[in-house]
């Protein structure tokens, strides 16, 4: 979890598998979310309804019961009775990392959950201007492009409206976890190619947004400088409750100094059995001398 200090430790685990998807559509019954869905006919769903009738069961519980549908099955369909979007098994090439789309029932979820409401307890404040929050690790491959994506789904499923900037120009991966364009991107805004209508709505997830890197520019540091980005994340805190940014590592480049300076407020990822201590309190000091308040730590585990 994200506890009060940067000592705190959220654990972590990547044992993925595919889950299913589909528009929300409040006021719906199971059998008929079951019927649309094509789990069950017409005809099976008048056995459900006499058997549950028999046994005093629920309808989903007497589908089961009768063989007709899968315990993935009907909780898929809960999701949708429920306003709960998450991506079904179908869209071809959104990555198997995006757990909280494709799983959100999965252990990891329940631990992103978790971080999700430390946050919000103890960072987000819209009155105070405190609903941008970069992503941050003192190296690579500590998980934090993992993590900057499902937290963007967690919040969105929230009801929260949900902006991911991915602004690691070294080495991007926001396009590639999600499975959309980056022709245009935040590179493309920042030289004034496009605006913010460049962020990709997320199919299936109601009001999350990505904005991918775009083109990799030959001077991310000089683009991410211009007054223009602090203007761009003016722009999208008025327009979404949430603004997420991916950053490059701390430790190897100064451009998630500058992007910390920017958002005001940090989260620092570190990875379990290789990040360094060392390297963590490099990361520390660094944010801090770019002014960024560190909201906590969590420990990656996956």
């Amino acid at each position: 979890m994200l506890a009060k200090s940067t000592d705190n430790v959220l654990p972590l685990d990547s044992n993925l598998r595919p889950a299913g998807l589909g528009a929300s559509q409040p006021g719906r019954n199971i059998g008929a979310i079951l019927v649309d869905e094509g789990k069950i006919t017409s005809a099976d769903a008048e056995q459900v309804l006499a058997r549950q009738r028999e046994l005093g069961w629920r309808f989903g519980e007497a589908a089961i019961e009768l063989n007709l549908i899968t315990d993935s099955d009907l909780r898929q369909a809960l999701a949708k009775q429920y306003e709960f979007p998450y991506l079904a098994a179908g869209p071809d090439g959104v990555s198997k990392e995006l757990i909280a789309a494709w799983d959100p029932f999965h252990p990891v979820v329940e631990e992103l959950r978790a971080l999700r409401t430390q946050l919000l307890i103890r960072w987000h404040n819209p009155e105070a201007g405190r609903r941008t929050l970069a992503i941050c690790s003192a190296s690579p491959r500590e998980g934090r492009s993992f993590i900057a994506a499902n937290l963007a789904v967690v919040f969105s499923q929230l009801g929260q409206r949900t902006l991911l900037i991915d602004a690691d120009f070294r080495a991007p991966r926001q396009q590639a976890i999600f499975n959309i364009s980056d022709r245009f991107g935040l590179s493309s805004v920042l030289s004034g190619r496009s605006d913010l209508s460049a962020a990709v709505p997320v199919t299936g997830l109601t009001g999350l947004a990505v904005l991918p890197a775009g083109p990799l520019p030959p001077n991310p540091l000089e683009l991410l400088s211009r007054p223009n980005f602090a203007a761009l994340l003016g722009k999208a805190a008025a327009e979404y409750d949430i603004v997420l940014i991916d950053t490059p590592a701390v430790t190897e480049y100064s451009d998630a100094q500058c992007i910390t300076f920017r958002a005001g407020d940090a989260l620092l990822i570190s990875r379990k059995d290789q990040t360094r201590v060392a390297e963590t309190e490099h990361a520390v000091r660094d944010l801090t001398d770019a002014s960024a308040r560190i909201v906590g730590t969590v420990m990656n585990a996956y």
